[in-house]
């Protein structure tokens, strides 16, 4: 039997999470025998192609201790008497007495499951994000006696402590993260400044060939025929929906503009009851989630794109959002602001436009520069569309990962792809 790693996923398959799914199929390509291992059974009531084309079989953890009691059960009695337990459980009452919730809690139960169950075959373990997947990969990797790796995101990074950051980097055998932002503050709390490795998502190209359609010449002045925007995200405070709503509100009533909105999430009915408090909800169309073929067809018919992105309450942030390069890939305009690594992609009035956060007067005014100049938003998205192919081809940011895999650069040929059993 060929041995294999186990890629540890808070939920799977997630419709947010393509970068995710791309990066497995990838590895999978490339010869690397898989296991998915997921904390959370699915959600979303739709998938992606690329779900489709992962063969890596899937498991999933008790979500909840108390539903399957009994097989956390059966598996603290088998690993207690493992020499590695009284390690691990000092451990995790270490990091208890610093934060004493049910989730972790949680996590140490389903880290004793993932244990047991893990399949002998597996020599690795590597978890995405570094909060929650990350202390279960932990606990299991030292009870197996494993070695382990993470990749880091978003809110993994800016909601955890520093303390749950700092002893998880120190313990795994090396990270990658998305963004220089997130690099250089993950290497400014570690005493190895040389273990995160700098390797972003980008977007698979041939899933998104270039524009194949001519930019329209909409300029707002027409009712039947208003300036089509575009957003592409969850509905959730970090990405500044409330904002938006805001700035729209803001614009002169005889600019003729219609929002398509595409993402699930927590506060989409809030969303729009704001928009009708704001009087404009009879120009935006709530699409709820949707494929990426959907969301495909929404790039194309779309005039520009918008995404006003801010830190959240809680410190959530967004690392560098993949709607924005899938847009720009398209040859749209896009609208955005300074937070995160957004400007790693985004050079403002060369390849996009950027404001400053929750400046909603701001974000206004570029939203009546976009729809009111066709040529500008043209000239945008052609730049920002030659950025993209040149600088965020996600098989070229995939050859940071090889190596960490050990992976040859090349990917095999005529070979077969070793599955676990």
């Amino acid at each position: 039997m060929a041995k294999a790693t186990a890629i540890i996923l808070k939920g799977y398959p997630r419709l947010s999470e393509t970068f995710i799914a791309q990066e497995i199929r990838e590895l999978e390509k490339h010869g690397l025998p898989l296991q998915i291992v997921s904390l959370r059974h699915p959600t979303d009531t739709k998938t992606h192609p690329i779900h489709a084309e992962i063969t890596a079989p899937v498991s999933y953890l008790p979500e909840y201790l108390y539903q399957e009691i009994g097989r956390v059960w059966r598996a603290w009695r088998q690993v207690r008497g493992w020499a590695s337990y009284q390690k691990v459980y000092q451990l995790w009452k270490r990091d208890l007495a610093r934060d004493r919730s049910f989730n972790r809690v949680r996590r140490f139960g389903q880290a004793l499951v993932l244990a047991a169950e893990l399949s002998d075959n597996i020599e690795h373990l590597h978890a995405h994000f570094l909060h929650t997947p990350s202390s279960v990969t932990r606990y299991a990797a030292i009870l197996k006696g494993l070695p382990w790796s993470c990749s880091a995101h978003a809110i993994d990074i800016w909601t955890t402590p520093e303390w749950d950051l700092r002893d998880k980097l120190k313990e795994c055998s090396w990270a990658v993260t998305c963004t220089e932002v997130n690099q250089s503050y993950l290497a400014s709390i570690t005493e190895q400044k040389n273990k995160v490795t700098l390797a972003y998502h980008g977007i698979d190209l041939q899933r998104f060939p270039a524009r194949q359609i001519d930019y329209s010449d909409r300029n707002g002045a027409n009712a039947d025929d208003p300036v089509r925007i575009l957003s592409v995200g969850r509905a959730v405070e970090k990405k500044g929906y409330a904002d938006l709503l805001a700035a729209l509100a803001l614009l002169p009533k005889d600019l003729n503009w219609h929002l398509v909105h595409v993402g699930g999430g927590p506060l989409i009915n809030k969303l729009k009851r704001a928009a009708a408090g704001w009087g404009i909800a009879d120009r935006i169309t709530w699409l709820g989630s949707q494929s990426q073929e959907e969301v495909t067809v929404q790039y194309q018919e779309a005039d520009f794109f918008v995404l006003a992105s801010l830190v959240a309450g809680n410190g959530d942030r967004d690392g560098l959002p993949n709607v924005l390069m899938e847009a720009q890939s398209q040859g749209l305009a896009c609208l955005s602001t300074i937070v995160s690594a957004i400007p790693e992609l985004i050079e403002n009035e060369a390849t996009g436009l950027l404001v400053e956060p929750s400046n909603i007067k701001m974000l206004a005014e570029k939203l009546t520069v976009l729809i009111q100049n066709p040529q500008h938003r043209a000239k945008l998205g052609e730049a920002g569309a030659e950025n993209v192919r040149t600088s965020f081809d996600f098989k070229s940011c995939m050859t940071k990962l090889y190596p960490l895999f050990d992976l040859a650069a090349e990917r095999p040929q005529n070979k077969d792809v070793d599955q676990v059993a």
